[in-house]
This record gives structure tokens, C-alpha cells and sequence, in this order.
């Protein structure tokens, strides 16, 4: 493993999961990292927690949060983490057999005839790795994990499974959002955890169930604020969605009664500057509360 003073020979990143960074913050993870016992990325997560006092909205330490920065600076050859005592649930070190993925069949019915139609959270390993492995195999832009507080739902009905769709931290800046909002800098940052991104959305390729989409986008909002509340301490008040324009209409969001307010312009999600390779995107947003802009635009 490099030592501290080899911290200068990679950028360091300005921003962390959302959080500032800098190197003094680096070289206390990696005096954590040293420090760990016992020497597992769960108990890492903790004491890093602890030491830079992260802390979720709902004051609890945000260790899935935590988790995923840490492996961003181990793959970037900052930190170098212990091995990981299990695997992570993307479904590539687990059997076929032990994930139990569906097996193509036609499902052609329209929404109003998928009896039990419903959205299954996401809490057990199993039901994890059978999440990351569907996403990894059946959407066109694959798995990767959620930061921050997050949600992930099974879409099944009475006779199987049907998709899935996840919620995670918002994009750090989008203009479209931002002038619809009428935020500050200042208030963005404060108020930012209150947006829910809608990263992955998957309806397996051989389902074709007219309305399906948009009903299960008005179903994620409909139990989301509840669940957040319950599990963080806090309610998202808007949902965003990223719809690229050349692959996709967007028509489900408008049919949920999503308001399209602009697009991007070729940035990543974190990104400051124009990404090379970066598709243009149509940005979605759907309030969850009646005075959003009023709680958003909020100065604590």
C-alpha cells in the first residue's frame, strides 16, 4: 500500500459522494484503513464515519454512502481497501441457479390484467444480487452501485417478475433542474438530498404490457416518501429522471404526469465540464410534495 505522503500522486477529487474532500480528508481514511479491526470494509466504513463526522440528513452515519466513496478512491488507486468478505450482489460471482433469473416468456398483457402487480423492496442479499444481476445483464447501461440513501424495488406480479427500478443521490448540478427549482448554490448543497435520481429503470425486453411503465413510476411515488422517512429520517420532495433522447421518447414519465424542463449538456452526473461520449439527455422531474420549491428553496 503507497503511504500518506504519495497522496499527491493522483487528483485528488474535490467532491466525495457529495461531501467535500480534500487530502487531509484522504489521509485520515487511510490512517482508518490501518487503524480497522477487524479489517473488513463494513467496519472501515464505520470508523471513517465516524472520524470526518458524516452524517445523514436523519443524523445516522451514512455507511451504504460511505461504502461506495470508499471504492471509488480504491479504484482510483488512492486507498487501497481489504478484499471484500462477500460478494457485492452484482450477480457475477453467484450462480445462475442461486439467482433464479426469469426465464424469457412473452408477457403481453395490458397493466389492468397483471394481477398483484406491486413493487418488492429490496432488503435482503438475495434479493440484492437478484436486483444488480438483472440491471447488470438486461439494461443498456449496466450495473453500478447507488450512492447515498437510496431505494431499489422488484416490479413483480402474481406470475413472476416483470423488472426492476432504483432511486439514489441526485446529480450534483443540472441546470434545467436548477432554474425550474430557483435555487441558490448555497441552498442546492444544503438541500440537495432531498432530490431523488431515478438511475435504473428496467422492464425485461420480453415484456410488452401497455401503461406498465408509467404505472409503476406513479407507484414508486406513491410509497418512496414513506419509505425514506421510515429508513432515514427525512421525505424527498422531487424525483429527477435522465432520458436519453435519441433512445428513448420519455412518453412513460409524460404519462405518469413527469414534467420534462430541458436537457443536459453532455456532462457526467458530477462533472463540471463537457464529458467526451456523453449522450444528451431530456431531464424528468416529478414534485412529491405541493410546496416542493418552497422546502427546496429553504435556507436552514
Amino acid at each position: 500500500m503507497t503511504d500518506a505522503n504519495a497522496v499527491a500522486e493522483v487528483p485528488v477529487p474535490p467532491r466525495l459522494v457529495g461531501r467535500p474532500f480534500d487530502r487531509e480528508a484522504l489521509v485520515a481514511i487511510r490512517q482508518e484503513i490501518q487503524a480497522a479491526h477487524p479489517r473488513t470494509r463494513a467496519e472501515i466504513a464505520r470508523r471513517v464515519c465516524r472520524r470526518l463526522a458524516w452524517t445523514s440528513p436523519g443524523g445516522n452515519a451514512p455507511l451504504m454512502s460511505a461504502r461506495v466513496g470508499l471504492l471509488r478512491l480504491h479504484r482510483a488507486g488512492l486507498i487501497q481497501l481489504p478484499e471484500p468478505t462477500r460478494t457485492n450482489g452484482n450477480g457475477r460471482r453467484l450462480r445462475a441457479r442461486e439467482l433464479r433469473l426469469p426465464q424469457p416468456a412473452p408477457i403481453n398483457q395490458p397493466v389492468h390484467q397483471l394481477a398483484g402487480l406491486r413493487l418488492e423492496r429490496v432488503g435482503s442479499p438475495e434479493a440484492s444480487a437478484l436486483y444488480n444481476a438483472l440491471i447488470d445483464r438486461y439494461h443498456y447501461l449496466g450495473y453500478q452501485p447507488l450512492a447515498g440513501a437510496q431505494a431499489r424495488y422488484l416490479i413483480v406480479w402474481e406470475q413472476g417478475l416483470l423488472g426492476a427500478i432504483g432511486f439514489g443521490a441526485s446529480a450534483w448540478k443540472i441546470a434545467p433542474r436548477d432554474r425550474f427549482i430557483g435555487w441558490s448554490r448555497e441552498v442546492r448543497h444544503q438541500n440537495l438530498h432531498l432530490i431523488l435520481n431515478n438511475s435504473r429503470f428496467l422492464i425485461l425486453p420480453w415484456v410488452h404490457s401497455a401503461n406498465l411503465a408509467s404505472k409503476v413510476l406513479s407507484l414508486s411515488a406513491r410509497i418512496l416518501p414513506q419509505q425514506f422517512q421510515r429508513e432515514y429520517g427525512y421525505g424527498p420532495v422531487l424525483l429527477e429522471s435522465f432520458v436519453e433522447h435519441e433512445r428513448f421518447s420519455g412518453h412513460c414519465y409524460r404519462a405518469a404526469n413527469w414534467v420534462w424542463v430541458g436537457q443536459t449538456q453532455g456532462r457526467g452526473k458530477t462533472h463540471v465540464r463537457q464529458t467526451p461520449g456523453v449522450a444528451i439527455k431530456d431531464v424528468w422531474l416529478y414534485p412529491l410534495h405541493r410546496d416542493f420549491r418552497r422546502v427546496l428553496q429553504h435556507r436552514g
